[in-house]
């Protein structure tokens, strides 16, 4: 994520959230006729997510960061307040059964890292997996020299059927050697802080939202190149999730700042690599889906610019109808990071997944009144 949502996201480690909450009340009255139920506890940060040819439900967890650190002697450092960062090797993703929430870790010991002390201490690990054919990829988030973990970066990982991992494509490289046109100096992650992707015919489309681009992995060979520069046509507008319905459709966050309220949106994006708007008037998009034709965006918050703990539960699912309006179908989540269709025609979110104690994460699925 960018560091003003960083700096931002800081507010909810006010937070006091016991171990063991469970679901807000508010979730039972979901919106629309919808319902929602708990799928999984317990989890670590969970971010992206996605359903396996197994049926089973894998989530990228952020993990708890860790100690180890750098200086700017080694590398260029991430801007304070939220660097210098440090990090460890605790991120992990998981594999849970749907139907009995049960859950077993398939891959861990990946890179985590941490924001300073000075706004919370703040998690990001492995940000998304996607299945291309039967092979697992996931999208490594936290890496890097300038995440305090020295002779690592970002990368597309190759999950292994023993839990071990391989690396396929370097994306820290890429962007120190592919710079973005409207980098913004003074909210600047060196070696990235990827966030979603979406596998299409063997190839990985990855978002990153602080230099603002979305770039293409060959499954295969690892060999990588830039679908678009989002800066370059709308400058720092923070992109995070992306999905693919024939065309690709992009998420953003926006940056924090009163001015900002509602105008982030989902952009469509060909690929050729043009871009348009689709619809605005939401506050930071953080996950977006197609069901039966019908777009899905996921709201980190509402009600506010910028996250603070009188907003936790505003998390909020929503529609477009066919009169080009967003429609309520779900609230009372608090800060949802992903979410997915599942096999079933439910919609399964990443709750609790951002700024929250170790363990706070969970799964929630949402049986919408039209499924």
């Amino acid at each position: 994520m960018s560091n003003r949502m960083l700096r931002c996201v800081a507010a909810l480690s006010a937070l006091v959230v016991p171990v063991g909450f469970g679901l807000n009340p508010m979730l039972a009255e979901a919106s629309a006729g919808s319902t929602m139920t708990l799928v999984a506890t317990g989890l670590q940060q969970p971010r992206g997510l996605t359903f396996g040819p197994d049926g089973a439900l894998y989530i990228a967890e952020g993990g708890l960061g860790g100690a180890m650190q750098t200086t700017a002697t080694q590398c260029q450092q991430v801007p304070a307040p939220v660097g210098p960062y440090t990090g460890g090797f605790t991120a992990r993703i998981s594999k849970v059964d749907p139907s009995t929430g049960t859950r077993l870790t398939i891959a861990s010991g990946l890179p985590s890292s941490m924001t300073s002390p000075a706004i919370g201490g703040l998690i990001s690990g492995v940000a998304d997996v996607k299945f291309s054919g039967d092979a697992l990829y996931a999208l490594e988030a936290a890496a890097g020299c300038s995440h305090g973990l020295a002779g690592t970066h970002n990368s597309i990982l190759r999950v292994n059927p023993d839990g071990s991992t391989t690396d396929i494509a370097d994306l820290s490289a890429f962007l120190l050697a592919n710079p973005v046109a409207h980098p913004e100096p003074a909210d600047f992650e060196p070696d990235g802080t990827w966030y979603s992707m979406v596998a299409v015919r063997g190839q990985l489309y990855a978002v990153e939202p602080n230099h603002g681009e979305v770039d293409v992995i060959d499954a295969a060979t690892g060999a990588i190149r830039r679908l678009i520069d989002v800066s370059a046509h709308f400058g720092h507008i923070v992109p995070t999730s992306v999905t693919s319905h024939g065309n690709f459709y992009l998420g953003n966050l926006n940056v924090f700042d009163p001015g900002a309220n509602g105008h982030a949106g989902v952009h469509k994006i060909t690929p050729s690599g043009n871009i348009e708007l689709v619809a605005s008037g939401l506050t930071a998009v953080t996950g977006v889906a197609f069901h039966h034709g019908t777009l899905f965006a996921l709201e980190a918050f509402t009600g506010f610019f910028a996250p603070a703990p009188f907003v936790a539960h505003t998390g909020t699912v929503v529609r477009l109808n066919d009169r080009g309006n967003w429609e309520v179908v779900a609230s009372g989540l608090s800060f949802p990071t992903a979410m997915t269709f599942g096999p079933d025609g439910n919609l399964y979110v990443s709750n609790f997944g951002f700024g929250f104690p170790s363990g706070a994460g969970q799964v929630v699925k949402i049986t919408l009144s039209n499924s």
